[in-house]
């Protein structure tokens, strides 16, 4: 299993009591276990074109697998090319997955010359992964269509329930607007994105034409500075502001950056980004998050901090460099805790990602920030205001690599025992861990008990 999920992220009561939904990668299924019986069941996702026609991901090697010999687990046929990454759920139990449907070529809708006005701005032509949705109460799958590539996805807490989404491998911010989708089952209407566009004439819009994007040092190609500034920072990550209509994700490039996009009154022409370049010593951001108070956290994977970005603290005008130098001053690094490398003070850790307990369901407070330790067999659980940390430890089976996690309140009336934060031992190949080849994935519950000793 890639990724869990549990509840619905804003509402946290949401499936009290019900089935965990996780995705498997290879095998293009949902998996789900009732946690009150431990019975699993596995669903194979759809796709829209024939599944021979849809390009696996994971294409056959060309020499034969130390563990499978000749036999290609993931091989497209007989296995499902879906490919799902991450799920979340919505307010009425539906789970939300970024999964391939079709073939990469984009359809004509997306592309230069269409009369959609995203596809006039921002012209795609293909996409390596776009949406499903499993509705528990019917047991019935419905497919939509990106011109962008999915692979987080995370929901807004507006009216409209926008499911916002990252490419990995490229710069768009995409997004549906679930309320238009609802009501019409119109994927072009519901689908909308926007580029990577810098302010960087500071006129406080954006206009074309601009300057071309940006290289790998963020110079861009091309400085006229009577135009704004394409730049293109791949994305891992995705995540709503709670506060204000912007949507922030993370770029690995070397040391790491923030990107906000601020999606404006009309989208794409008032679409326009802001970069903050993660500070010395840290780098490596994947995961990212974001606290009710609309602080951004990020894990950062090599250097083993936790770092939060407040743009409430940064001073001065803002949001019209390329190169990730404004606000110093919005970032704070935790160095997290555990053996060091030899010679180095960095602890010999690896956070895949990183989740903000934004509603208590650990029990440690809200907006508590959690990383995964996945290199430590744990959770790693940050108190800011202490700057302590407290090490969730699964010590059997070893080998707990989680990826993802969440937390859900089954019932806020019964204090510790209502609550529970759940990950999965996230690994692709889950036979490295304790119990050898065949090895089956698990799905781990935390609680905390206020003292030893509480009933």
């Amino acid at each position: 299993m890639h990724d869990e999920v549990a509840t619905d992220k804003r509402r946290p009561t949401v499936n009290a009591g019900g089935p965990i939904y996780a995705v498997s990668a290879g095998h293009g299924t949902l998996v789900t276990l009732d946690p009150a019986t431990n019975k699993t069941e596995e669903i194979e996702i759809p796709t829209r074109a024939p599944r021979a026609e849809v390009p696996s991901r994971f294409p056959r090697p060309n020499r034969p697998s130390l563990h499978w010999g000749e036999e290609h687990l993931w091989a497209n046929p007989p296995y499902n090319p879906a490919d799902p990454h991450n799920p979340m759920m919505d307010g009425q139990g539906r789970v939300w997955m970024t999964s391939k449907i079709r073939p990469n070529a984009n359809p004509d809708w997306c592309r230069s010359g269409s009369s959609h006005k995203y596809a006039e701005w921002y012209p795609l032509t293909n996409s390596g992964r776009q949406v499903s949705i499993y509705d528990p109460k019917t047991k019935q799958f419905t497919l939509i269509d990106t011109c962008y590539s999915t692979h987080h996805l995370q929901f807004d807490n507006d009216a409209n329930g926008t499911l916002y989404f990252n490419e990995l491998t490229g710069p768009i911010f995409g997004w549906i607007d679930t309320r238009v989708w609802d009501q019409t089952k119109d994927e072009q209407k519901a689908n909308g994105w926007c580029g990577q566009v810098v302010d960087t004439n500071g006129d406080g819009k954006i206009t074309r034409p601009w300057n071309q994007p940006a290289g790998r040092g963020g110079q861009a190609a091309g400085n006229d500075p009577a135009l704004d500034t394409m730049v293109n920072y791949n994305i891992y990550g995705a995540i709503p502001s709670p506060v204000d209509d912007s949507v922030w994700g993370v770029s690995e490039r070397f040391p790491g950056y923030l990107v906000r996009v601020i999606r404006g009154d009309n989208p794409p022409e008032s679409c326009r980004a802001e970069v903050f370049r993660v500070p010395e010593p840290g780098f490596d951001p994947r995961g990212v998050d974001i606290d009710t108070n609309g602080v951004v956290w990020t894990a950062l994977a090599a250097s083993s901090h936790m770092a939060s970005f407040d743009r409430r603290k940064c001073t001065g005008v803002v949001g019209r460099k390329t190169d990730g130098s404004e606000c110093r001053e919005g970032w704070t690094l935790y160095q997290t805790k555990g053996p060091k490398l030899k010679g180095t003070d960095i602890p010999a850790d690896f956070h895949y990602y990183n989740w903000v307990d934004q509603h208590n369901a650990l029990g440690r407070g809200e907006n508590i920030p959690v990383a995964t330790g996945s290199n430590s067999d744990s959770l790693l659980v940050l108190d800011p205001r202490t700057q302590q940390w407290l090490t969730l430890r699964v010590p059997y089976p070893l080998g707990f690599y989680s990826r993802g996690l969440d937390g859900r309140i089954d019932d806020p009336r019964a204090g510790w025992k209502g609550r529970a934060l759940y990950a999965n031992y996230g690994t692709h190949f889950v036979w490295h861990i304790e119990g050898g080849k065949g090895t089956k994935g698990k799905l781990v519950k935390f609680q905390l008990r206020p003292d030893p000793l509480a009933r």
